[in-house]
């Protein structure tokens, strides 16, 4: 699967219908997406066949499911670009972050304090 994933407009739009849907008939997936995008049957298939081809949902016997969730995609997305813009330091993101005039509220420091704290908890990626 890759590992570097970037959707296009087209892409999220068909997307996030299939992971309110998955699993879905194709039939049914094309009657939805002509419903809510206005889409022809072959502009629907085009997109769905790029996201099977990007690994992120699977398309067999016809039906429709999610490899990835739009979580993990998030994920993905979001560690790719912390590795390619900060050289894979989340302290310089999050100082880059908040250097900006960018304030934490006492919530997000909190929140922030509490996921280091579980990460330091579990043993880290050692």
């Amino acid at each position: 699967m890759k590992t570097d994933i970037n959707l296009t407009e087209a892409e999220e739009r068909l997307a996030q219908i299939l992971w309110q849907e998955s699993p879905i008939h194709s039939p049914e997936l094309v009657l939805l997406a002509s419903q809510l995008l206005g889409w022809k049957k072959s502009t629907t298939y085009t997109i769905l066949k790029k996201l099977c081809d990007k690994g992120v949902f699977k398309n067999e016997n016809a039906k429709v499911t999610a490899l990835l969730t739009s979580d993990e995609l998030l994920a993905r997305q979001s560690r790719r670009y912390v590795e390619d813009s900060f050289g894979g330091s989340l302290p310089r993101f999050i100082a880059s972050f908040i250097g900006g005039g960018k304030k934490l509220t006492q919530t997000e420091a909190s929140e922030l304090k509490q996921l280091i704290a579980e990460f330091e908890s579990e043993g880290g990626n050692e």
